[in-house]
């Protein structure tokens, strides 16, 4: 999705693990490894976007690993969203910044479906592996708490 506002915009992603690899996709505009994940679209919330990303992009059945209240109630409208393991804001060109919610999955299988428009590859890292492609070091260091957090 092309960018909602011009200076800034909300985007999520994903660290999903399976048996103690985690999914990163070759994007195939970027031509990088990055996780699953893409822009919270104006008519969505964010368990929303990372749910929809999750199923465009790699068609995985997952468990957000996020908390929750266990004592939740409803009012107006009132929803409780996964709290995401980490956030950040990075610059994504001079005049451009996504402020990122990172949330770590458990997926039920490792059958992925690759979305060929978005991704050239997907492929399963071990923490091992993670070492043996280039990676930016965020999603370096995001990988490898994902598996640690999830083992």
């Amino acid at each position: 999705m092309a960018h909602i506002h011009e200076l800034i915009d909300f985007t999520v992603v994903a660290y999903i693990v399976y048996q103690n690899k985690v999914l990163l996709c070759h994007h195939r505009k970027l031509d990088m490894w990055i996780p699953i994940g893409g822009h919270v679209e104006l008519n969505e919330d964010t368990d929303e976007a990372i749910l929809r990303e999750i199923k465009e992009e790699c068609g995985l059945a997952v468990e957000i690993v996020a908390d929750k209240p266990a004592r939740q109630f409803q009012a107006n409208g009132t929803k409780f969203l996964y709290a995401p393991a980490f956030m950040n804001i990075h610059q994504v060109s001079s005049t451009h910044r996504h402020i990122v919610l990172i949330y770590f999955a458990r997926a039920k299988s490792d059958q992925v479906v690759l979305a060929p428009q978005e991704h050239k590859q997907l492929r399963w890292f071990s923490i091992g592996e993670l070492a043996e492609v280039p990676l930016d070091k965020s999603v370096k260091f995001y990988a490898e708490e994902a598996i640690s957090q999830l083992r």
